[in-house]
């Protein structure tokens, strides 16, 4: 997973001159639970397919030019990469929606957390 591999992406794809911002999340293994309990590691499955899917749904959207994640993984350890999501759009009115979105959906729908 690298980031900068994304956005190089982004910046080659034909569309391009649209796009007036990137935005980008990382998401990495907390040493912490929402519920305030330590965290050793993090053990993660991901729903490829679904993925896919949700990267279309959010590429249909108004303004968007392109959108790219990337999920790990196996047994990762507190301070690693979890998910980067880049988001390539014209305006930030139709760019920071769709990045909440699409974090939140994988979120919700593709991936599986174990906390340690």
């Amino acid at each position: 997973m690298n980031l900068m591999d994304l956005i190089g992406r982004v910046k080659k794809h034909p569309d391009y001159e649209r796009v007036g911002m990137i935005l980008c999340h990382n998401g990495v293994v907390r040493g912490t639970a929402r519920d305030g309990r330590p965290v050793k590691e993090l053990t993660v499955k991901a729903d490829r397919a679904r993925l896919a899917a949700i990267l279309l749904e959010m590429k249909a959207r108004p303004g968007i030019v392109e959108v790219l994640a990337e999920v790990r993984e196996g047994t990762l350890r507190v301070g690693e990469d979890v998910m980067i999501v880049v988001v390539a759009g014209d305006l930030r009115e139709h760019c920071f929606p769709v990045l909440q979105d699409t974090v939140n959906t994988i979120k919700r729908d593709v991936t599986v957390k174990t906390e340690i």
